[in-house]
């Protein structure tokens, strides 16, 4: 097996594991919504404390997916307790937050392609450092959330 269908079948446990099922139109709404550059609130723990910062995200499948810094807050935190909670337009959801890795290995190329794609105005700012082994990227895998849309609740 690769390294690539090793992360994959890895990330699809986690998924299928922690998250209640979506329904087929939540999902369609969480791609239109969410599938691209999008900012979302980010909140970890840390010694009983919260702390909420905002991140460009992507979403897919039940995950968002970030580029972040490995010595960042954010991961110190989820290192210590991965269990995070997102907000969004009309959205709010608890995850697992996930350390993928550095943005440049050979199992991160799919994702790393799809960001490259959905981050394009800003990526190549000079914000990140993709041969620096410690950008990397946080996956926030999501166990529970609510969708709200054109007076329709959508709990998963």
């Amino acid at each position: 097996m690769d390294r690539i269908s090793f992360n994959k079948q890895k990330i699809q446990f986690v998924r299928n594991t922690h998250m209640k099922k979506i329904s087929q139109e939540a999902e369609k709404i969480m791609v239109e919504r969410f599938g691209k550059d999008t900012i979302i609130a980010l909140s970890t723990i840390e010694n009983e404390i919260p702390y909420v910062r905002y991140v460009d995200a992507y979403y897919e499948n039940g995950a968002f997916y970030i580029i972040t810094h490995a010595l960042s807050n954010k991961i110190k935190h989820i290192e210590n307790n991965s269990t995070v909670a997102i907000a969004g337009e009309w959205f709010t959801a608890h995850g697992k937050g996930i350390n993928l890795g550095y943005w440049g290995k050979i199992e991160n190329e799919m994702i790393a392609n799809k960001l490259t794609k959905a981050f394009a105005e800003w990526i190549n700012n000079g914000h990140n450092n993709f041969k620096d082994q410690n950008t990397i990227i946080l996956c926030v895998e999501l166990t529970d959330g609510i969708l709200f849309s054109h007076g329709t609740r959508y709990e998963f």
